[in-house]
């Protein structure tokens, strides 16, 4: 995960792991007023933030790993869903992986 892109991998059957979806976040255009701009890249991340959660309806435990911050801030607005309020979601920093690497990853990091 990163400020423009994500990639979700989930539990498919009890060993297996893989990509459910990703999902994009082109990010807030050029804009001549900073509110304005700051405003609209907000909108942005919480709509970017509510795709990446539809695509995992039921979840207990999460880990959230990315390049950036972003992560921290997923978390946040996890915390802040009654959906999610109960899930454990952990977080780390890696460096941006292919697909099959982060499958490998999380499926390391469950078992």
């Amino acid at each position: 995960m990163d400020s423009h892109s994500a990639t979700v991998v989930g539990n498919t059957t009890s060993e297996e792991f893989a990509v459910i979806g990703k999902v994009t976040n082109p990010g807030a255009a050029n804009n001549s007023n900073e509110n304005a701009s700051n405003n609209h890249d907000i909108a942005l991340t919480q709509k970017f933030f509510k795709e990446i959660a539809s695509l995992m309806p039921n979840v207990d435990d999460i880990h959230i790993t990315g390049t950036g911050q972003v992560q921290e801030q997923f978390v946040k607005y996890l915390g802040e869903t009654p959906q999610y309020k109960n899930a454990v979601a952990t977080e780390s920093t890696s460096n941006k992986m292919s697909d099959e690497n982060l499958e490998s990853y999380i499926k390391q990091y469950y078992n």
